[in-house]
Formats: structure tokens, C-alpha cells, sequence
């Protein structure tokens, strides 16, 4: 039996190093259009010309486009093939086509040489052709900017956010204030240098490297030195226009080269074409990788329903647009979840919320009225979905992109930030917390019972207690389910913010350990009501109609050319440099990954009092249900060494291992 329980101990630690040391990767997902059908024959007939279905970039927000040039490069096609059928693309049905195209640069002055560059997206990465008329030699772009940088004598300006290395460096200015001496660099290395004068007019250095990829005479740098100043104090160089590839890092794309399932190379001068050799099934359930972060994303339907679409996986740290379709045009246009990739959806329940829609527009201007958001509360799946355990669905509502809750599921005007749906399996031992979210809750296993069979739970914010139960797992399932409910939440009583499924308890001979799996909470401490007399940036007018919110524009909202016009809460539209006859926009949000990402909730809506202020029940002396002889200490935070898997991977790997040696020692003595 000891043998047993040791070799028991020993498996349930590996589970906690693989849990303990794999932390979930922030992933940002820009999405296509959504396809609905009953197979991947049926979805081209419908969506596409009957043999083709073509995903371009006023589409796919990953895809590259140049909103003022109105330029896209890349297309992604799925073509019925003859082995084409139910979720399955034939052979070669996949096609991927990038072609070389001009575009201005972001300092755009013809009269001194800025005029336009070849470009070419490649897997939705901006890149460079070494050769301005071939597809096949590759270098990232690094930087496109006419913003004005100004550098003291000595100073270093780092170019490019990528960690890539290349500097500018003004390393010093003539006396009479006519010229400045640059240095370009890679890694602290000289690359090339030059005298830039702006007394004469030619302010723009080019920099030419031989010998990339092959090719000589690359441009790999242009800088424009707007003016230079010698002063008392300071010599000045004042920087406006910056072009750099990676030309460290070129690559060359030969026929041969295989991305992902994508392996069929053609090159014919300024285009690229590849294909899949082999067969390509969606999969239910699932993201399958087409190549180099793009996939296809396909719903968890029966056989008879198919339901997928394309898209980009994010993990660099970084801000990005993530853009709806492309309007052209003074006619009416709405924008949902289908082709708008920032708002709210769920594929799996083919669940959208949100809609956004432009009416009343002479030319650049939207009259009283003709601006209009609108939201709906609807229902979707728990991820850890088991309708048996009480885990069926819950009612969710998209706001200006964000996932919310509604505080009472059949009314809109009391929301709060969805912070976490998720099934992954958690292992916790006695006294470790698991955080939850980066808002400051968190959940602790405080005691296993000496049979094994339940588990004390304590539920904090910010440290400071919230709620504690002990879960029983030795008795129906159904009961394996903790739901902590508070009152007054905006008025609101009764309400849930955290449902845990606790899967097993374990009372070994060295840790007592509690495995959740189901894990499901609201950011309630922030919690906000919505009121009609609201604003939301230029969406002003707030109509409250039981589970749905339309918010519309009280004045005339002008689509400034060549701006970026916010609507409301972060969302904006970019507006094409056109004229007024030609105009072009779309909608777009912005995503932060990494750190400093925290978004604050509009500061005219009223939120719930904080934490500290909140009534809760304070902790009796031990669980609030249970065993009559509890612990008697009042709950205390954890010692400040003392951190979760997903806060220190590594640690939570090497207790791990320290629990392993233990059971090897174990299993020795009883051998």
C-alpha cells in the first residue's frame, strides 16, 4: 500500500512540474472573415465563385495594406480540387500569392527623392525586396517614419523595436552649423558613415551594402536631416524620414523551401506562389497551422456543419491594429463580428454580439444619427463545458471590443470584464496560491482533510479575504463546483464572480494537493453601469433596451482625411488620404501585448466601491462550512518567497522535482 501510494505521489507530481512549469503564452489572434456551410465544398460555392474562395487584405486584418494606396499584396485562396470534400482541402486547394508592389513612404516629399518603395507582405509580415523586381530575396522592414527625432552631438538613436541592433549616431556638428557628421551602426559595429549637409539641399543619405544575399548596391538605409544647430550649449541634429530593412537578416526563398504545410515554391519575378502538396484537414475543435503563425481556426460543430476561419497568431510583444473591412464609398456599411476581427466572437456557438454601422455620410461627414453602435447579451459555452456538472452556458456581451458580463443576465447597463474562462487543469498544494488574472484575485488551497477527500479553498482580492469553502469530491460530482456569490455588485445581490471545479484531492505522504480544473470569474471589484446620459467619445446618445445597448452620434462626426478619427473607447476609424469623392476607412481597435497592458475602465461610469470598501463577511474562525474543529488562524497571505506556477515557471518545475526525489527515496525504503 505505502509502495502504491508512493508511486501515486510520484505521478501526480509530474503533473504538477508539467503544470507548474508550462505558462500559458499571452497570444494575440487577428482573425478573417467567418465561413458557415455544411463542408468546404459548400462554403466555396457560397462565399466564393463556385472554384475559389479568396481571402485578400481589405478582408483579413493580418494581411499587409496601405490604406492611402489602397495596396495589397497578399491573397490566400482555398481552390476546390477534385480530393476536395467535407473538411478536407485537396491537394494543392491551399494557395498562398504575395506580389511586389510601390507604396509611399511614410515621409512622403517626391521633390527630394521620398516618393515610393517596392514592398511585399509575406505571412503578413512587412518586408523588402533585395531586388526591387524580384520576390525572391527578402529583408524585414524595420522602419518606415517621417517623425522628427532631434540628437545632441554624441547621442545614440536606436532604430527599429525588434531589438535588432541598428543605431544613428550624430557624432559631431560643424562649427558653422551646416553640417553633421552620422554614424550608422549594427550591434555597436560601424557599418557606414557620412557628412550630411543642409546648406546645399541634399539632406538624404542613402546608405549602400554589397554582397546582401548576393546583390550589390542595396539600400539598407535613407535618413533626411531636416537642419543642424551649433549652439552654446548643445550641437543639434534634427532627424525627419527614416527607412531601414533588416539586411542582416535577409533571406532568400528558394523552390524547394517548405512553410508548414505549405510546401509547394513557385517564384516568377515579382510574385510568389505556394501550395500544399499534400492533402489539408480542418479539424474540429482545433487550430491547424498553415504556415509560419497562420491557421485555420474551425469550429467544435457536428459532421454535418462547418465552420472556420483563417487567421494570425501573435506572440511578439508589441501594440497592434487589429482593422475591420475597408469601406469604400458614401454608402451604407456595417461592420460585426464577421468582418470586423476586433470585436467579440465565439466560434464554437457562432455567438456575436456587436455591430457597428455608418448611414447619412455626404461625403467625409456622417449626419446626427447615422453613427451607431449596438451590443446584445447572448448566451455561450463555459470552456469547461459539462452541462451534467452544472457547467452549461452563461450570458456574455461584447463592449467596444472587450469581453464583459452582464451582472443580471437579461439587463445590459451593469457590466463586468470577463477575466477568465478557462479549462486548463491547475495542481495546487496546501498554502499555494494560484493567480487569477493580473487584476489581483487569487485562489489558495489552505488544507487537505487526512482522508483525501475534500479540500478548503480560500478566494482573496488583492490579498485580502473574499470567501472560503470546503469542497467534498468524495460525493456526487455535482458538488465538486464552488460558486461564490456577493452582494451589492452595482446594486446587484446574489451575484456569482467565481465558479471552481475542484477535480481530485490527494493526501500524500510529503504534499496534500487539490487539482482544479474549471475555473470561470468576473472582474467584479471594477464593475460598471452604463446610463442613458453616458458618453462615449462622439457616440453620445445611450438607449438601454433590456439585454441590448445602442449608442448613436448627437452631432455631425466628420471621417477626417488622413486621420485617425476615435469613435468611442478605444475604437477608431483610419481614414484614407483620398479625396472627398474617393474616400476609404475602416474601423480598427489596438491590442498590447507584454507589459503595461492594463486598461483602465471610462472614468464617467460609475464602478463599485473598491475592495476595501466592499461588505463581505469576514472569515469565521476556520471554513465556513464543514468540520466543527477548523483552523482557528485568521487567513494570511502567503510568506513574499512564496510565488505560483505561472508567476515563476521554474520553481514550481524544481518543488517538483524535490517531491520526486522524496518518492524515489520512499520507494527505496520500502523496497
Amino acid at each position: 500500500m505505502k509502495r502504491f501510494a508512493a508511486v501515486t505521489l510520484a505521478a501526480l507530481m509530474l503533473l504538477t512540474v508539467f503544470a507548474s512549469a508550462a505558462s500559458a503564452a499571452d497570444v494575440i489572434e487577428i482573425r478573417g472573415p467567418v465561413y458557415n456551410g455544411s463542408d468546404i465544398d459548400d462554403i466555396i460555392d457560397t462565399y466564393g465563385d463556385g472554384t475559389t474562395l479568396t481571402i485578400d487584405a481589405t478582408k483579413f486584418a493580418a494581411f499587409y495594406y496601405d490604406i492611402d494606396d489602397n495596396v495589397t499584396t497578399e491573397t490566400l485562396s482555398i481552390v476546390d480540387k477534385s480530393d476536395t470534400k467535407g473538411n478536407v482541402i485537396g491537394k494543392g486547394g491551399i494557395v498562398y500569392t504575395t506580389k511586389i508592389q510601390k507604396v509611399a513612404y511614410e515621409y512622403e516629399k517626391p521633390s527630394l527623392g521620398w516618393s515610393n518603395y517596392s514592398l511585399i507582405g509575406f505571412f503578413a509580415e512587412k518586408y523588402i525586396p533585395i531586388n526591387p523586381d524580384k520576390a525572391d530575396k527578402l529583408a524585414k522592414l524595420v522602419m518606415d517614419s517621417d517623425d522628427k527625432y532631434t540628437l545632441r552631438t554624441g547621442e545614440k538613436l536606436e532604430l527599429g523595436e525588434g531589438g535588432e541592433g541598428y543605431a544613428l549616431e550624430a557624432k559631431q556638428v560643424d562649427v558653422d552649423g551646416e553640417k553633421v557628421w552620422l554614424e550608422f551602426t549594427k550591434d555597436g559595429e560601424l557599418v557606414d558613415d557620412e557628412i550630411i549637409s543642409v546648406g546645399t539641399g541634399d539632406n538624404t543619405w542613402e546608405v549602400e551594402l554589397d554582397d546582401i544575399q548576393d546583390e550589390d548596391d542595396v539600400v539598407v538605409l535613407r535618413v533626411h536631416v531636416n537642419q543642424v544647430f551649433q549652439g552654446a550649449v548643445d550641437s543639434i541634429a534634427q532627424i525627419e524620414g527614416i527607412w531601414l530593412i533588416d539586411y542582416a537578416n535577409a533571406m532568400k526563398i528558394e523552390s524547394d523551401d517548405e512553410f508548414g504545410e505549405l510546401n509547394d515554391v513557385s517564384i516568377q519575378g515579382d510574385t510568389l506562389n505556394i501550395t500544399n502538396e499534400d492533402t489539408f484537414t480542418l479539424t474540429r475543435d482545433s487550430a491547424d497551422e498553415i504556415a509560419e503563425g497562420l491557421f485555420f481556426k474551425t469550429a467544435d460543430t457536428s459532421s454535418n456543419v462547418l465552420r472556420f476561419y483563417a487567421m494570425k497568431e501573435i506572440t511578439e510583444p508589441g501594440t497592434y491594429e487589429v482593422r475591420g473591412q475597408v469601406a469604400s464609398g458614401t454608402g451604407d456599411f456595417t461592420w460585426d463580428a464577421a468582418n470586423f476581427a476586433g470585436f467579440y466572437y465565439d466560434l464554437n456557438d457562432d455567438v456575436e454580439t456587436e455591430s457597428l454601422s455608418v448611414s447619412k455620410l455626404k461625403g467625409n461627414v456622417i449626419d446626427k444619427g447615422g453613427l451607431k453602435y449596438s451590443t446584445t447579451i447572448k448566451n455561450v459555452d463555459y470552456e469547461y463545458s459539462k452541462p451534467s456538472l452544472g457547467w452549461g452556458k452563461y450570458p456574455v456581451i461584447g463592449f467596444f471590443a472587450e469581453e464583459y458580463i452582464p451582472i443580471n443576465p437579461d439587463k445590459a447597463d451593469k457590466l463586468a470584464k470577463l477575466i477568465m474562462d478557462s479549462d486548463d487543469k491547475y495542481t495546487l498544494r496546501t498554502g499555494e496560491q494560484l493567480d487569477l488574472g493580473e487584476e489581483g484575485y487569487a485562489l489558495e488551497a489552505k488544507q487537505v482533510d487526512v482522508d483525501g477527500e475534500k479540500v478548503w479553498l480560500e478566494f482573496t482580492k488583492d490579498g485580502e479575504f473574499v470567501d472560503d469553502e470546503i469542497i467534498s469530491v468524495g460525493t456526487s460530482n455535482s458538488s465538486n463546483t464552488w460558486e461564490v456569490e456577493l452582494d451589492d455588485i452595482q446594486d446587484e445581490d446574489d451575484v456569482v464572480v467565481l465558479r471552481v471545479h475542484v477535480n481530485q484531492v490527494f493526501q500524500g505522504a510529503v504534499d496534500s494537493i487539490a487539482q482544479i480544473e474549471g475555473i470561470w470569474l468576473i472582474d467584479y471589484a471594477n464593475a460598471m453601469k452604463i446610463e442613458s446620459d453616458d458618453e462615449f467619445g462622439d457616440l453620445d446618445d445611450v438607449s438601454i433596451q433590456g439585454d441590448t445597448i445602442s449608442i448613436t452620434n448627437e452631432d455631425t462626426f466628420t471621417l477626417t482625411r488622413d486621420d485617425e478619427v476615435e469613435i468611442g473607447q478605444g475604437m477608431f476609424f483610419k481614414v484614407a488620404d483620398t479625396p472627398s469623392t474617393e474616400i476609404r476607412y475602416y474601423p480598427f481597435v489596438e491590442k498590447t501585448l507584454g507589459e503595461g497592458t492594463k486598461e483602465e475602465p471610462k472614468e464617467d461610469l460609475n464602478k463599485t466601491e473598491p475592495e476595501e470598501n466592499k461588505t463581505v463577511e469576514e472569515p469565521t474562525e476556520g471554513p465556513t462550512e464543514g468540520p466543527t474543529e477548523g483552523p482557528t488562524e485568521e487567513p494570511t497571505k502567503p510568506a513574499e518567497t512564496e510565488t505560483t506556477p505561472e508567476d515563476t515557471p521554474g520553481f514550481g518545475a524544481v518543488l517538483g522535482l524535490v517531491g520526486l526525489l522524496a518518492v524515489v527515496y520512499l520507494v527505496r525504503r520500502n523496497n
